[in-house]
This record gives structure tokens, C-alpha cells and sequence, in this order.
């Protein structure tokens, strides 16, 4: 059994996630309802995976986070929410979240999150990383990406938004070959390897 402690305010909710992962693997070994409560359950109960709600009275589930990583604390936690914001957003993915839930649909995702993340992957649907690269590209925006060059920082934009390779040239009447020239210099300036890596650390070390 993988061990799970699940933080929510609302006690539906809590009996719910034990609800979707009863007949799993994944066993649910403390429930809390805030942040202050939950940092002091991780370290009486040490679970494997952390599921947070985002939004908790006191300290919610951003503080909760970054207050476990700075403890130097790396256990895969995945965040469950309704909605969330762009700074909540940012944060979370600065503080190394592994996987993002929503409550709409967590009865269909939340086995499959917690089963990437328990193995070392990352789950966070591609729209939360589209996002997150766009709040990264605004001009204000300072972090790893500040290294780029204008029309480095525009084909990255492009990228966020989903395109091929062979639309970003027609957008910037360049070839795919010279798009594809372009996007190396890009992953050999940020040591990275792809377009899921792009936008991770575009947002990891984003300053606020």
C-alpha cells in the first residue's frame, strides 16, 4: 500500500478522495483541514504522497508547500482544486508541485495523478503548463527565460500555445528547419531537453 494523507477543510471532500482510492493501491493514513495541521500530520504519519487543497483556512495549501520544501522536505505532493490563481499558480510550480487535480474531475483523474507522481513523474495537465508559461512570457516577467533573445522569447511564446513546428515558421515566415535550429540554441541555453521542460522552468524560478 502506497500511504496518502489528504488535506481539506470541507470533511466531503476528505471522505470522497477515501471513496475513490478504496480497491486501490493507494491508502489514505491521515486527513487534515489546514496547513499548520497537515505539516505536523506529514511528519507524525510520513506519507508517501501529500494531496493538498489549495485553498485552507490559516495557512492553505501554497504555504503548506513551500513551508515543506523549505524543510527540505521532497515527497511528491499533488494539489486538489476548484480553481486557482495566477500567482497561486506560479508559486506552486516555483515550490516543485508534482500534480494538480480538480475537484470537477478527481474521481476520473486522482488514481491516474497519483500513480505519475508516485513513480517520479510529473502530472499537471497541459493546460496548467500553457498557462504558467504565458503568465512567464509577459514583458514584466523576470526568470530563466530573461536569457532569450527576442526571437527566441517569441518562439517559446509560440510553443506555449501549443503550436508545431511547421506553424511557428509559417507565423515568423522562417522554415521548420530554422525553427528547429532555433529550439536547440533554446534547450541548450536553459539545459533542458523539450517543450514540457520549457515551460517547467519557465515558472520555477519565477520571481513572484
Amino acid at each position: 500500500m502506497t500511504t496518502v494523507l489528504v488535506a481539506d477543510d470541507h470533511g466531503f471532500i476528505r471522505a470522497g478522495v477515501e471513496a475513490v482510492l478504496r480497491g486501490s493501491r493507494f491508502s489514505v493514513v491521515a486527513a487534515t483541514a489546514s496547513g499548520e495541521e497537515t505539516l505536523d500530520a506529514i511528519r507524525t504519519h510520513d506519507p508517501a504522497i501529500v494531496l493538498l487543497d489549495i485553498n485552507m483556512p490559516g495557512m492553505n495549501g501554497v504555504q503548506a508547500l513551500e513551508a515543506l520544501r523549505q524543510r527540505g522536505d521532497t515527497r511528491p505532493v499533488a494539489l486538489l482544486t476548484a480553481e486557482i490563481s495566477d500567482r497561486q499558480l506560479l508559486a506552486v510550480m516555483r515550490a516543485g508541485v508534482e500534480g494538480i487535480v480538480s475537484k470537477d474531475g478527481a474521481e476520473e483523474e486522482l488514481i491516474e495523478v497519483l500513480e505519475k507522481v508516485s513513480s517520479g513523474e510529473k502530472a499537471i495537465a497541459p493546460a496548467f503548463l500553457q498557462r504558467a508559461l504565458d503568465l512567464s512570457l509577459r514583458p514584466d516577467a523576470q526568470g530563466p527565460l530573461a536569457r532569450l533573445n527576442p526571437r527566441e522569447r517569441k518562439i517559446a511564446a509560440l510553443v506555449a500555445r501549443g503550436m508545431r513546428n511547421r506553424d511557428i515558421g509559417t507565423e515568423l515566415n522562417i522554415g521548420e528547419g530554422t525553427v528547429k535550429v532555433y529550439l536547440h540554441a533554446i534547450y541548450q541555453k536553459l539545459s533542458i531537453d523539450n517543450r514540457t521542460e520549457l515551460a517547467l522552468l519557465a515558472v520555477n524560478d519565477q520571481d513572484g
